[in-house]
């Protein structure tokens, strides 16, 4: 499992692998054809009501993971969707906000990767 993240508005590049948009509304002033997403995973990004509680105050960051870990939990079905994604080679996860570090995409690498963590400790 490989995954990056880029900002939506940078240049789409042969090493992005699948490119996967992480936010639930589609970015401004981009076209669907200069984006080149592959997979709009909507259902993945956090709900309405968490992304405004967020509004991305970083004294809030560890609050909004945990919260939208909790959604992720709660939606199995494109959590396991997304995962069959993640094993067939190099993804990056898209997002258009602003904010570099403290995004959905980069809470959602983190989300992967423990759950990755999580199987490989109890295949052991």
């Amino acid at each position: 499992m490989s995954i990056g993240i880029k900002r939506i508005y940078e240049k789409a590049e042969a090493g992005d692998g699948t490119r996967i948009l992480v936010d639930r509304l589609w970015p401004r002033g981009l076209s669907r054809e200069a984006a080149r997403v592959d997979y709009w995973a909507k259902d993945l990004s956090p709900s309405g009501e968490l992304r405004k509680w967020y509004g991305h105050d970083p004294a809030k960051w560890e609050a909004f993971q945990d919260k939208y870990f909790a959604e992720l939990d709660g939606n199995p079905e494109a959590v396991k969707f997304l995962s069959h994604k993640l094993y067939c080679g190099h993804v990056t996860f898209l997002y258009s906000s602003t904010e570099r570090m403290l995004n959905n995409a980069q809470a959602l690498k983190l989300y992967f990767e423990r759950q990755l963590a999580a199987s490989e400790s109890a295949g052991r």
